[in-house]
Formats: structure tokens, sequence, C-alpha cells
């Protein structure tokens, strides 16, 4: 039997600015955290915006995003995308993550995901999103 996952895709706003020390610190707390909790995904920063893709366990993903709205680094917390799912796309992940630069295509991915109006649009965008972290991080999908 193939396991029931949930799918949240998720955009916020930093409340100061994320230098690499801050990022790193960030990224290590997730991994651990999200490896504990089965939990997979990735994470897009272009200042100031988050944009999170987080895949596994419906309780351990929602009580995650339930401490990321709590979370004084984070204001503005919505949900983008919330559905059930039967794969993982993000599966070697605990919480990937490349940096972004001007002109490589993260800005306009984040902007197209943000300002999605509707749930099949969203998903394309997040999609879209996937597709360009997977090929700047030079994996395949899972």
């Amino acid at each position: 039997m193939t396991e029931q996952l949930t799918f949240i895709a998720y955009a916020s706003r930093a409340t100061e600015p994320f230098d690499h020390a801050r990022l790193v610190e960030l990224l290590t707390e997730s991994r651990t955290n999200n490896s504990r909790d089965g939990i997979t995904g990735m994470l897009v920063y272009t200042h100031p915006d988050f944009i999170q893709i987080l895949e596994g366990p419906d309780a351990a993903v929602r009580a995650l995003l339930e401490r990321i709205g709590r979370d004084p680094r984070h204001m503005d917390v919505r949900v983008l995308l919330d559905e059930q799912a039967t794969e993982r796309k993000y599966s070697t992940w605990s919480m990937g993550y490349e940096p972004t630069t001007p002109g490589d295509g993260s800005g306009e991915a984040v902007a197209a995901i943000q300002t999605a109006s509707d749930d099949e649009s969203t998903r394309e965008s997040a999609d879209a999103l996937g597709d360009w972290f997977h090929e700047k991080a030079g994996t395949d999908r899972a």
C-alpha cells in the first residue's frame, strides 16, 4: 500500500534579511527536524520571500506549518497549495536548498507561484519551481 502524503507549498516573508550564516543555521535545524519527522522538500529564498515545499505524513507537515507560523523569523505565512499525494517529488532532500542569483530564473518562478490564481496554475508553478530547483542542484526528480 502506498503511503498517503500531504504536499504543501507556502510563501512567507522574512522579518529581517537572512545572510549565509543565518540560512545555514535555518537549514541545519530544518534538516534535522525534517529527517526525524519524515518530511522532505525544498526551500527557495529571495529576500524577503521564502517559498517552501513540504511533503510527508499529514500530521507532521501540518505541525511543521503551524510552527513556521509562530516562528518570529517569518511573517505573512500563506498556504499556496495543500493537497494529498501518493509519491514524493523531493524524496532525497530533508530540506533541499539552492542559492539564488539575479537572472537565474528563481525570481520569475517565485513570482509565478505567488501570483497563481487557482490550484491548477499554482501546481504548475510549483512544478516549474521544482524543475528549476532540480536543474540548479543537478539532480533528477525523485
